[in-house]
């Protein structure tokens, strides 16, 4: 039984556990996020050298991550952006390395052993500060042209455009929940948390109501899109609001009203929420780790 290091860097902490090739997920724990890069790099063969027995390093990272190595755009660590980072941590450990984008491997993660698998054609989106997501064909990753297949969030829904305050991510994201209602109690959105929000509703707060419904109206009217757009056998949901119970029910209800105002097509979205929260990308990072394998074995 082959065992990898499975490594999430985030903003704030880096994850990181052992992952089996049967996703059995081990040793978990996190540390702060180094400030620098070679700090990350020295975490990286630390840990990599206390587990004499894994057989390569699977990396979930934010940014458009290329094949080779080099991950682009902007995060909250950036000092990822730019080096080789797959080429960097390899000579740094002497190991095989694997990085994907943090969405990717959440996708990943479903596909592998949660509520996409078994399935061809799967979109999973994730729902938080943004709106990310993977897209898979026939069961593999689909990055797209410019490594931004599956940022669903820079979706436009609102025909005036004014600034990027009309893209998906800015008008149905937990954040912009969050900082309309802020907005309407004027108050610092960051004392406010989503879970609060939804707890002024159910309290029978008018207004506030008023803006979840509409939240969850946006929700539908992205997915109702992307159904269109590619036809998926399900559209899988995580982030936080994933863990609400009545989410999938609120979505449905609003994509049965939009469903019933359009006569021209009536394919309703089959929706279901992501299996794995907080593990999810160090799955789907050794996932990723396997699949690119046999992908090289095929080409031998």
């Amino acid at each position: 039984m082959k065992n990898f290091l499975a490594i999430d860097i985030g903003g704030t902490f880096v994850k990181y556990g052992v992952v089996s090739e049967n996703a059995v997920v081990t040793r978990l724990n996190k540390v702060k996020t180094p400030e620098t890069l070679q700090s990350l790099l020295d975490l990286i063969k630390d840990l990599s050298q206390s587990l004499s027995t894994i057989s390569g390093i699977a990396v979930s990272c934010p940014g458009a991550v290329s094949d080779d190595g080099i991950i682009y755009g902007s995060s909250a660590v950036p000092y990822i952006h730019g080096p080789n980072m797959k080429q960097l941590i390899g000579e740094t450990t002497g190991l095989h390395v694997y990085l994907e984008n943090d969405a990717n491997c959440a996708g990943y993660a479903e596909i592998w052993d949660g509520n996409g698998k078994g399935k061809n054609d799967v979109l999973v989106m994730v729902i938080g500060t943004g709106i990310g997501g993977a897209i898979f064909k026939n069961g593999s990753l689909h990055k797209g042209a410019n490594l931004h297949g599956g940022e669903f969030g820079y979706m436009l829904l609102n025909h005036n455009i004014s600034n990027s305050d009309d893209v998906w991510s800015r008008l149905a994201s937990t954040k912009a929940l969050v900082k309309k209602v802020a907005a309407l109690k004027q108050i610092d959105s960051n004392t406010l948390s989503g879970e609060q929000v939804f707890e002024l509703a159910e309290s029978g707060d008018v207004e506030v109501t008023q803006i979840v419904e509409d939240f969850f109206h946006l929700l539908a009217v992205g997915i109702y899109n992307l159904q269109y757009i590619y036809d998926p056998e399900v559209i899988l949901i995580g982030g936080g609001i994933s863990q609400r119970a009545d989410l999938i029910e609120k979505i449905n209800q609003k994509l049965d009203l939009i469903i019933g105002k359009i006569d021209l097509a009536k394919i309703k979205p089959s929706i279901a929420t992501c299996k794995f929260a907080q593990h999810a990308n160090l799955l789907g990072a050794v996932y990723g780790y396997l699949k690119s394998n046999e992908i090289k074995m095929q080409r031998r």
